[in-house]
C-alpha cells in the first residue's frame, strides 16, 4: 500500500475537493467567512473549489496531490477517496510585471464558473461576502508590505492532509516537492495559517519563519492568520 505525490490532473479534482473540506471542517478562518453554519451548502462550496482547480490547472500552478497508487486495493483505503492530502501553490509573479494575458483569460473564465455557480446553487453557499473582502484588503496589505522581494513568491494557498495520515510526513512531502523547486531557482515561499498550533511548528520545522499577523475583525468576530516566509537554502 503506496501513497505517491504527483502533479493534480482533472480526474482528481472530486477527490481533492473532498480532502479539503474534511481537512478544513475545523479552520479557524473557515468558521469566520462561513460564519452562518445553517446556510453553508457543501455542495456549492464543492463547485467553487473546483471551479478554482480548474483555473490553477489553466494556469499551470504547482498542485500536487498525494494518493494511493491505482494498484491499490480500495478495501485497503481507509478514507472515501484515493487522495489524501492536496498542495496547492501559485507560482511567483514580479509585481512590476502585468499579468500574463492566459493568466487574464482564466480570471475571466473564473469569474464566469462562479457566476453560474450563483445561479445553480442561489447563492455563495454561506459564504460572509462581506468578510471575506475584509480579509483580501487585509491581506493585500500584508502581501505590500511584507512581499518585499521584487521576483515574487511561491505562494502555498491550501495544504490539506487526511486526518487518517497525519503525523506520518506526508504534509512534509507535499510542501517539499515546491520548496525544494524554489531552493534550486533562488526563490522564497510564503504561506498563512488561521492555526496557531500545531502549525507554525510544523511550517517552522520546514524552513518557514513568522513575518506578520492579518486580523481580520467583525464585529465580535476575529480571525487571525500567521504570514510566514521561508527563504531559499541555495542562492541562485
Amino acid at each position: 500500500m503506496a501513497i505517491e505525490i504527483l502533479p493534480l490532473t482533472k480526474e482528481d479534482i472530486p477527490s481533492a475537493v473532498a480532502c479539503i473540506q474534511k481537512a478544513f471542517a475545523d479552520d479557524p478562518y473557515f468558521h469566520w467567512v462561513f460564519n452562518n453554519k445553517s446556510g453553508f451548502n457543501i455542495h456549492r462550496n464543492a463547485a467553487s473549489l473546483a471551479a478554482h482547480f480548474l483555473y490553477g490547472l489553466s494556469c499551470n500552478e504547482p498542485i500536487f496531490v498525494a494518493k494511493y497508487t491505482t494498484n491499490t486495493p480500495r478495501d485497503k483505503i481507509p478514507t472515501d477517496s484515493p487522495v489524501v492530502g492536496v498542495c496547492w501553490w501559485y507560482s511567483p509573479q514580479p509585481p512590476s510585471e502585468p499579468v500574463p494575458w492566459s493568466v487574464w483569460a482564466q480570471d475571466w473564465i473564473l469569474s464566469f464558473r462562479q457566476l453560474y455557480n450563483n445561479i445553480r446553487f442561489g447563492g455563495r453557499g454561506g459564504l460572509n461576502v462581506r468578510r471575506y473582502w475584509l480579509w483580501k484588503a487585509r491581506q493585500q496589505e500584508t502581501h505590500d508590505r511584507v512581499w518585499t522581494d521584487p521576483r515574487g513568491y511561491y505562494f502555498c494557498n491550501v495544504i490539506a492532509v487526511d486526518s487518517s495520515m497525519r503525523g506520518m510526513g506526508l504534509g512534509r512531502k507535499l510542501v517539499e516537492v515546491v520548496s525544494q523547486q524554489a531552493d534550486r531557482e533562488g526563490m522564497p515561499c510564503y504561506l498563512e495559517s488561521s492555526k496557531g498550533f500545531p502549525n507554525l511548528i510544523i511550517y517552522e520545522k520546514l524552513g518557514f519563519e513568522m513575518v506578520s499577523e492579518i486580523e481580520c475583525v467583525d464585529g465580535k468576530d476575529k480571525c487571525k492568520l500567521y504570514c510566514m516566509i521561508r527563504q531559499p537554502k541555495i542562492k541562485a
